[in-house]
């Protein structure tokens, strides 16, 4: 039987994505990098996933591991075990917007080189599903398409740059012979149908500073809210094309920009949203530089508002994502991505009943 190794879990993506990945593998079992400080919630992660997915049960094994180290970390693991690894999904990954470029660094570019030797060192390996992110773009001004990468685009923070390095070196393995296939996800929220979710950041911190606000609610304009688009896409069309584009053979050595085809403006986000809470909007111009310098220097401002220095930057993003590749591959596969006005509201029900968690991503 043939081993899949996944980074990432218990992640919000991982966990979402193994039982769809065995219910379609039936002759592979998994093989879980987990790191210490994770390995608990992992295996009550496990235990839950099992029992709602009975075909899952025997087939999960966990590993202590961690892919900032040469070989992962890895100790324990029966040789045979590893030789019979034939897939790698490298997930695992930093994903706050604020974290330092050395954290960045060590876990997205550096720990994307020791998943990549590991796969150097497989035998048989038949593909690594590697999860980057739309935003390697970084500032890109206009349409970024899923072929681009370095187009001589500024980052607006150390989670882009690095995973944009990350890619380079994902790419240059690729061009090497590597067998390979790129997910770029856009900001990913809860589930369309449920509004589940493991974190608030991206439009979540729209709504924090919405249900802050009284009735008649000041919201900034830092550019303009008809133009700028906001790059989501919930997490049930990201799993979902993810497994579907991993079992063709179509997919390999191409990337795909996993997010809404049509994305919804930064005026129907928030008038959404506002609808939704309650919220009669007034826009007021301010210049990005001077909204962003109060919201990161003036001592409890971000706190108050809910919206943090580092989110305020994509409210004036200046890209648009090609999605052309993904969207002809997925034709005919029944998963597409639903409009963000459908699940708007689930999202925020499951917001305020579920306030224990946060804006922090695990990594």
């Amino acid at each position: 039987m043939s081993v899949l190794l996944m980074t990432g879990f218990p992640g919000f993506l991982g966990s979402a994505l193994l039982p769809r990945l065995l219910a379609r593998r039936t002759q592979v079992r998994a093989l879980l990098l987990v790191q210490p400080r994770h390995l608990e919630t992992a295996r009550r992660r496990i235990r839950e996933i099992e029992a709602e997915h009975p075909h899952v049960r025997g087939r999960v094994d966990v590993v202590e591991g961690d892919i900032t180290q040469p070989g992962l970390g890895m100790s324990d693991v029966p040789h045979d075990e590893l030789g019979a690894v034939t897939e790698v999904w490298h997930l695992a990954a930093v994903y706050d917007l604020a974290t330092s470029a050395e954290l960045a660094r060590r876990v997205n570019v550096d720990g994307t080189a020791h998943v990549l030797d590991f796969c150097r060192s497989r035998e048989h390996l038949d593909r690594l599903q590697y999860v980057s992110t739309c935003y390697v773009s970084g500032r890109y001004d206009g349409v970024f398409a899923e072929t681009d990468l370095d187009e001589g685009q500024i980052f607006r923070n150390h989670y882009e740059e690095t995973k944009f390095e990350a890619e380079v070196l994902v790419r240059k393995a690729m061009a090497d012979g590597l067998p390979a296939t790129i997910y770029r996800p856009g900001i990913v929220v809860g589930d369309s149908a449920t509004g589940a979710t493991q974190k608030y950041d991206g439009p979540y911190f729209v709504a924090t500073f919405l249900r802050r606000q009284p009735p008649v609610a000041v919201v900034p304009r830092v550019a303009s809210p008809d133009e700028v688009r906001f790059c989501l896409v919930p997490r049930d069309f990201v799993v979902d094309a993810m497994d579907t584009l991993s079992a063709s053979e179509l997919s390999i050595g191409k990337t795909y920009a996993l997010t809404d085809p049509e994305p919804p403006t930064i005026r129907e986000v928030v008038d959404t949203f506002a609808h939704e809470l309650h919220r009669r909007i007034v826009w007021v111009p301010l210049p990005l530089g001077v909204t962003h310098a109060a919201v990161d220097k003036v001592p409890g401002m971000e706190r108050l508002l809910g919206l943090p220095a580092e989110a305020i930057d994509y409210l004036a993003s200046p890209t648009l994502y090609d999605t052309t590749q993904t969207t002809t591959d997925l034709a005919g596969t029944g998963v597409t991505c639903p409009p963000f006005r459908t699940y708007a509201a689930r999202l925020l029900r499951f917001m305020a009943d579920h306030p224990e968690f946060d804006a922090k991503a695990m990594t």
